[in-house]
């Protein structure tokens, strides 16, 4: 949708606005009955695994120049890829609507005045992103990410400083499971981040910025929840964010959200011009933050947690595959309409993938189900020689 190239300090802000989230700090929250030593293991262990697959992921679209649905034609043909782009579609604008509706419900806690009012302005303020475009966005982005940087510094503080612990640990909790819902996050980002790589100047650089910048960011979100949960006693993601203050609080609940979600919606509109590049990118993705609006005035939205699970059951074998093909087996068939041996790879790493949901594994169940899923895709076609 755009021709100019991004800096390496533009993509490492736009991962920076993706990673400060309410639905991070939200998540961040499930984790305080590991206590806090456990659960920053946890977090970290997680979010080194989702980011690693993060940044191969970014690698492939950043050194083809491809979005990330472009992309997946290489290993999956030019129609076997429209599952996947479909797929993502559903999953971006769920997403924004999600964003919308948590974004909104914080910003009501804080100052009431309904909560379609709050989807409304910041679906609005999505909407301007949009039309600004992500290669424009420079300064403005810059004085966002910099504003929301020192208001989290603050919300951190307050948090932290002079607490003593006040929730009780206890097995509730694996430390599989709250390694998997680390992973979840920077894995429910891996069918765009080539959205955004493959329009960088120096695409290797821009994506390790990327995936660095979005991986201690992310890391902090979850800390920020796990702490507010685990010092202050508060789950209510509106009393969180309202420790750095009402306004000061409103506006880390507006813009972290607008921040965020734009990528959704972006992204929302380029997977769709991978399936048609008759369809305009850009207002595809204004009408899915409209139907976003919609969705978060009209449905509750209160638990993701199988939504996370759901997005890591396709995408996880799906990224496991792109990876086997781009950087070990070098194949590319995005001439091909179908590549039926991947589909089927594909389908096993899915199903493999809601097995290992019900093993108490210590890394989670995202890291095996991709290596047995890369495993078997490099055998079967060293064994078939296609």
């Amino acid at each position: 949708m755009e021709e100019n190239h991004t800096s390496i300090f533009e993509n490492g802000l736009i991962w920076f606005g993706a990673a400060v989230s309410i639905a991070e700090i939200l998540t961040g929250t499930y984790f305080a009955p590991l206590g806090f030593q456990k659960g920053l293991a946890a977090i970290i262990v997680g979010h080194i695994i989702g980011c690693m697959m993060f940044f191969l992921a970014g690698l492939i679209g950043g050194m083809v120049r491809k979005s990330a649905m472009e992309t997946v034609k290489m290993s999956f043909g030019e129609k076997g890829s429209i599952l996947f782009s479909s797929c993502n579609i559903l999953q971006l604008v769920c997403w924004t609507a999600i964003m919308i509706y948590d974004g909104a419900l914080a910003a009501d806690g804080i100052f009431s005045t309904g909560r379609w009012v709050w989807c409304l302005v910041i679906g609005i303020l999505i909407i301007v992103w949009i039309l600004i475009g992500i290669t424009n966005l420079g300064k403005v982005n810059t004085v966002a990410m910099a504003a929301l940087f020192i208001m989290t510094l603050i919300l951190c503080g307050k948090i932290f400083t002079g607490s003593s612990p006040l929730s009780t640990f206890n097995d509730s909790m694996t430390f599989g499971a709250a390694v998997e819902l680390s992973v979840a996050m920077p894995l429910s980002w891996l069918p765009l981040i080539s959205d955004y790589t493959r329009v960088a100047e120096k695409p290797v650089a821009a994506t390790a910025a990327s995936s660095a910048v979005y991986c201690i960011v992310s890391c902090w979100m979850y800390i920020i929840g796990m702490g507010a949960a685990i010092y202050a006693g508060e789950y209510d993601i509106a009393q969180i964010i309202l420790k750095a203050g009402g306004i000061m609080g409103l506006l880390i609940i507006v813009f972290s959200t607008v921040t965020t979600t734009f990528l959704d919606a972006w992204s929302a509109g380029i997977s769709c011009e991978a399936i048609s590049a008759k369809l305009n990118g850009k207002w595809i993705a204004v009408g899915a933050t409209v139907v976003g609006i919609i969705a978060a005035i009209i449905y509750p939205m209160d638990n993701i947690t199988g939504f996370l699970y759901l997005i890591g059951s396709i995408f996880a074998p799906m990224i496991a595959v792109q990876i086997s093909d781009f950087f070990i087996l070098k194949r590319d068939n995005s001439t091909k309409a179908f590549d039926i041996v991947n589909l089927v790879i594909w389908f096993i790493g899915f199903i493999l993938y809601r097995i290992l949901m019900n093993v108490d594994f210590i890394f989670g169940n995202t890291l095996p189900d991709m290596i047995i899923t890369i495993i078997i895709c490099v055998a079967v076609h060293k064994i078939i020689k296609d």
